[in-house]
């Protein structure tokens, strides 16, 4: 950012400057001492439209030097910066001329733009909202993640209950008088397990007992006062 002759040197470092409105801009310019006659000036923009924003005899009520009276420190302070404040500032040393002043040697710029202070609380404002929403998601997910855990817990108890049930002794009842069986042979189911004293010598004698279907009767030759059943002991003497 110098620009350099024989006896004189400008600097101005700053490329980009980033600001909040209502703020203090500094803008930064040095150069070296000359006995060339002429002001330094800031001007905002540069060609027909420029704007001067800093003149050594001028009334610039929002800018001021940093520091005060020196002949080589031309940086500048600008108060309450507004949004027309925006631009390119440029540094630029003059000289007298018989015509009036002319550009002697000038900074390569600063690029000066702002941001909307109200833009930080609204990133905050969307940032907490959208954390209330995951957080908000992850619980609904959650309780329905629980939910079918507690379903299925439940269908697994009702399936071993059903299975248990399916197990549960049933009384079995046999009928007398049924055709082709001896009475001797049918026993009732639910009292053929307990003992007695007349069949003991009997149950010594059975090789093994098992409950299998009865095979079905003819209507005609049921008698009317018989129990019907499904089942029936057998008996097979052992050998």
């Amino acid at each position: 950012g110098a620009q350099t002759s024989p006896d004189f040197e400008l600097q101005q470092p700053q490329d980009k400057v980033s600001v909040t409105a209502g703020e203090t801009l500094t803008l930064t310019c040095t150069m070296s001492r000359s006995s060339l006659p002429g002001p330094v000036k800031w001007l905002k923009g540069w060609g027909s439209g420029n704007e001067t924003v800093y003149d050594q005899t001028g009334d610039f009520p929002r800018v001021t030097r940093v520091v005060s009276k020196s002949n080589t420190d031309f940086s500048i302070r600008i108060k309450d910066v507004r949004p027309e404040d925006a631009g390119t500032y440029y540094c630029v040393k003059f000289h007298k001329s018989v015509g009036g002043l002319d550009v002697f040697r000038r900074g390569k710029g600063t690029v000066v733009s702002l941001h909307d202070r109200a833009l930080v609380p609204s990133m905050v404002a969307a940032a907490v909202v959208l954390c209330s929403l995951l957080l908000l998601g992850l619980f609904v997910t959650l309780c329905m993640y629980r939910r079918m855990r507690r379903g299925e817990a439940e269908s697994q108890c009702l399936a071993r209950l059903a299975a248990v049930g399916s197990f549960l002794p049933t009384p079995l009842r046999c009928c007398a008088g049924t055709p082709g069986t001896p009475s001797g042979e049918i026993l009732d189911a639910e009292t053929s397990h307990l003992p007695s004293q007349q069949s003991s010598k009997e149950d010594n004698d059975i090789h093994y007992a098992d409950l299998q279907p009865l095979p079905a009767a003819p209507r005609h030759s049921r008698s009317p006062g018989a129990a019907c059943s499904e089942y029936a002991s057998i008996r097979v003497a052992a050998k």
